[in-house]
């Protein structure tokens, strides 16, 4: 089954072309079967490439999803067009009386700035403390997997050195995790972060659990079994090209960045990077979906509490 967006959203005629089940509203509305209602709230700057990822992801399920883009009031993004922005998305306070079987907290390229420091902490704490009793799964991601364990249990995060930055290979863990049904023991995910949460930190939590984790990048799933949020730290929903992207991006600026680590064929720039974690993002929202929200969401929605 497709996820249903609007549309015109971009993101539509580009899955498409993947071959990539998408619906449009038009159609939804006459499938009589109560959809999931995930939010995404978006705070990555170049919103219609991280939408596209999402949609790709969220899309690779027999379910039925009615998606709603979320943007901050307090602070307006400079990389997408105010119309799109108008066109597409709502501001937390337009549906903050409605409840979500899922929520997803993209990243943002702020992770070095004091949590005090972000224009819209204060907004994202609003947008937390909601989730609480309007959302009956969580999925935060880097940056908004750090906000989101600091929110919730006073975690901090460490600047790292330099920037952990390439493709690295991961554990499984935890075995009996319905999260992690059918993963490999190890597998490759993208990792694009100036800073870090350590597991010591974490294990003085007892409600979290470390899902997954590599020897050289840390942390990646941590987990909070009895509120359904989970705290993704690296990147599965990204693209072969995402963190070439990144790295020409920093090179431009003149910023002080490595070539991305067991990225490049042969370390070569010049060659095109190859895709070596699709199977296993798509798992990880596929379990995510099934386990963590249809599984368990009350059939009434306004039940969630």
């Amino acid at each position: 089954m497709p996820i249903n967006i609007p549309n015109n959203l971009p993101a539509k005629q580009r899955l498409e072309k993947e071959n990539i089940f998408v619906m449009s509203e038009r159609k939804a509305i006459h499938q009589d079967i109560r959809a999931l209602e995930v939010a995404v709230l978006n705070l990555m700057p170049n919103k219609i490439d991280t939408e596209t990822q999402l949609m790709r992801l969220l899309s690779n399920t027999p379910l039925q999803i009615n998606i709603t883009l979320l943007t901050t009031a307090s602070y307006e993004s400079k990389n997408t067009s105010r119309e799109h922005l108008l066109q597409f998305y709502q501001t937390w306070d337009k549906v903050k009386d409605r409840k979500f079987d899922g929520l997803i907290v993209t990243g943002a390229p702020i992770e070095q700035l004091p949590w005090e420091e972000v224009e819209y902490w204060e907004e994202l704490k609003n947008i937390l403390d909601w989730s609480r009793t309007n959302v009956w799964s969580c999925f935060f991601i880097c940056w908004g997997a750090q906000a989101a364990l600091h929110h919730f249990y006073g975690v901090e995060k460490y600047n790292l050195p330099q920037k952990k930055f390439g493709v690295f290979l991961h554990d499984k863990l935890k075995r009996d995790s319905f999260l992690m049904r059918g993963f490999d023991d190890k597998f490759q995910v993208p990792v694009s972060r100036h800073t870090e949460m350590r597991k010591e930190d974490i294990d003085q939590v007892k409600e979290l659990d470390v899902l997954s984790d590599s020897p050289e990048s840390g942390l990646y799933i941590v987990r909070d079994e009895s509120t359904r949020r989970l705290y993704v730290f690296n990147h599965s929903e990204y693209e072969a090209d995402s963190l070439k992207k990144e790295y020409v991006r920093d090179l431009d600026k003149n910023l002080p960045i490595k070539m991305p680590e067991n990225y490049f064929p042969d370390s070569d720039p010049e060659k095109e990077p190859v895709l070596s974690w699709r199977a296993h993002s798509n798992l990880l929202y596929n379990n995510w979906l099934n386990y963590y929200v249809y599984q368990s969401t009350p059939f009434d929605i306004n039940q969630i509490d």
